[in-house]
């Protein structure tokens, strides 16, 4: 048997993992008109001291059949829960580390904070802390510390329209500033917390998780860089525009200028993102490709049908989140977006940061090392 393995992390650090609950009783939940409360659920990534012993849980068999209900997938319900990680529970923070970048991660609509793991692995792997979160009750299954498990109850009775889309958005920001909120408190609910670096904060989501991203930085000036990956955007950004670095990464054929609605909202937003930006698009790839979903459901056997392979999307999308994060929050001394790179010629630049849109330029390059430290 075949058990599905994420790919490995590239960096050399060991990575711990550990899962926290928070409650915001500062506001109710946004979803539930009974729950006077915010609990939220949050997995966190970070360099650690420890490279043996048992492997982090990807989900649980619950969150498992949850995740895949109604996907009509030829597999067994818990077969998410087998799920091979990199990382270990609870494995003691690495010595001397101090001012390490936290990096924020919100998920698709209805997709548990897990579908981000690769991508929270190997950044914690290069000296980063990932914190990925749950947002009750928008995904399939949240499991809280004493059994009870949220699920998702955002489908009949609500209205997807644009004034629904904004609250989501929006109520993820306010989500997102409350986790920051506490970890950069002086009660910190983990422990590793005083290793963080506050000025050193970036996010990146994708698809919903993507445009609540846009939302996070308008409504925290923490959040020094972020990252839209394959989400339409609602319009959020005053005319005053945003003004810190903003990487958009999407799927060609869906958000290269002119591809339809998808592409539109990103070109409504372009000239309104007035610091370092850039747009790229990855040939071949499909929506779930840049999360865990894509390369699974190859191991799985029951491929996108993208003509990217799951692996190697997840493998673009995590050079060019790390790269981006390298350069505005570790100071790299070198552009790594400019110019076509050789292991990356899916990957194309739609247009360069100083033109309007409908005017495309070539493919991008990342030359060099990056210097981090």
């Amino acid at each position: 048997m075949v058990i599905p393995t994420l790919p490995t992390p590239t960096g050399s650090h060991p990575v711990g993992t550990t899962s926290v609950y928070l409650e915001d009783v500062s506001r109710p939940d946004p979803w539930i008109a009974d729950m006077p409360t915010r609990e939220l659920m949050m997995s966190i990534w970070y360099p650690a001291a420890r490279s043996s012993g048992p492997r982090a849980r990807y989900l649980t068999p619950t969150e498992s059949a949850e995740s895949l209900a109604g996907q009509q997938a030829a597999i067994a319900p818990d077969a998410l829960s087998s799920v091979r990680t990199h990382s270990f529970p609870d494995a003691p923070l690495g010595p001397g580390l101090r001012q390490l970048p936290l990096i924020v991660l919100s998920p698709g609509f209805t997709r548990p904070r897990a579908t981000l793991t690769s991508i929270g692995e190997d950044l914690a792997s290069h000296g980063y802390v990932a914190v990925a979160i749950d947002h009750t009750y928008e995904t399939a299954a949240t499991t809280f510390p004493d059994g009870r498990v949220a699920t998702f109850a955002l489908g009949r009775g609500f209205e997807r329209n644009a004034e629904f889309w904004r609250k989501v958005k929006t109520g993820r920001a306010r989500d997102v500033s409350f986790v920051l909120d506490q970890l950069l408190g002086d009660n910190p609910p983990w422990a590793g917390a005083p290793v963080l670096a506050p000025d050193r904060i970036g996010m990146a989501g994708h698809s919903a998780g993507g445009a609540a991203t846009i939302a996070a930085m308008l409504a925290d000036e923490r959040i020094r860089a972020g990252s839209n990956v394959d989400g339409s955007t609602d319009g959020l950004i005053p005319h005053t525009g945003l003004d810190r670095p903003f990487l958009f990464l999407g799927r060609d054929g869906q958000y290269s200028p002119g591809d339809g609605p998808a592409a539109d909202t990103w070109a409504r937003d372009w000239p309104l993102l007035t610091g370092w930006k850039r747009w790229l698009v990855v040939a071949g790839a499909k929506h779930p490709s840049f999360t865990d979903l894509g390369l699974l459901a190859d191991q799985f056997g029951m491929p996108l049908g993208a003509a990217t392979s799951g692996l190697r999307t997840m493998t673009i999308t995590r050079t060019y989140l790390r790269a981006f994060f390298d350069e505005h929050l570790r100071d790299a001394q070198q552009t790594p977006f400019d110019h076509l790179h050789a292991d990356h010629p899916e990957v194309r630049s739609c247009l360069p940061p100083d033109h309007p849109v409908g005017t495309e330029s070539g493919p991008v390059r990342m030359i060099g090392q990056r210097r981090t430290r």
